[in-house]
């Protein structure tokens, strides 16, 4: 049998091709597509997150083995369709509206994706009726937003008011992040968690939406 090590220890490496041909390797010896999911990338990812907030890796070693994560997942996603792989939850997330700044939005996005939760991206400069009708049309559970400019924070509150308006505050739950927002300012507006990491990131949407199916039962 494929040693799910190896695979970890591709992700953590970066490197892209590898980490595609023992996914492959993996499912041709018979693992199943749920436990190379979980105990192979989402497991190395973990790794990752862990390693990065005590500053053993940094934001360049993330990005690459989020990279070589997201191309193993492309070999299962042909799998996702399957009851056991169904996501953990889906989630819009974008960078607010006047600011173009991504790199922190797009590494909270693949690591929210390597844990198991379904991304739809919206990139930049993304206005609150943009967020609102993405939760809308793909019936997201959680919306995220960035900013790095001080500037365009308030389109946070915006897209929680907006959200409010169409009544969908109580299904969604918001969560901000960025170099200049602060957990202050996140209860200040009424976000639902904020986060200055994307592992802490990852760790307060699970919260959030383990939260929300206990209160729904």
């Amino acid at each position: 049998m494929s040693d799910l090590k190896d695979l970890i220890e591709s992700v953590l490496e970066g490197e892209e091709s590898k980490t595609v041909g023992l996914v492959r390797l993996a499912l041709h010896q018979a693992r199943s597509p749920k436990e190379v999911l979980n105990e192979g990338l989402i497991k190395a990812m973990q790794i990752v997150g862990e390693k990065f907030k005590e500053g053993e890796l940094f934001v360049p070693d993330v990005l690459w083995a989020a990279q070589a994560m997201k191309a193993g997942i492309e070999v299962l996603r042909p799998y996702f369709g399957k009851a056991d792989m169904e996501p953990l939850a889906k989630v819009v997330i974008g960078t607010v509206k006047g600011d173009i700044h991504e790199i922190g939005k797009n590494l909270v996005a693949m690591m929210m994706e390597a844990n198991g939760f379904e991304v739809i991206d919206l990139g930049v400069d993304v206005a609150p009726e943009k967020f609102v009708k993405a939760a809308k049309v793909h019936n997201a559970s959680l919306c995220m937003m960035s900013a790095l400019l001080t500037t365009t924070m308030p389109g946070m509150k915006r897209t929680i008011e907006a959200l409010r308006i169409e009544g969908l505050r109580d299904r969604v739950k918001t969560v901000v992040g960025g170099a200049p927002v602060t957990k202050e300012f996140a209860l200040a507006i009424g976000a639902d968690g904020y986060s200055p990491d994307a592992s802490g990131a990852v760790s307060l949407a699970k919260s959030l939406v383990t939260h929300a199916d206990k209160e729904g039962k």
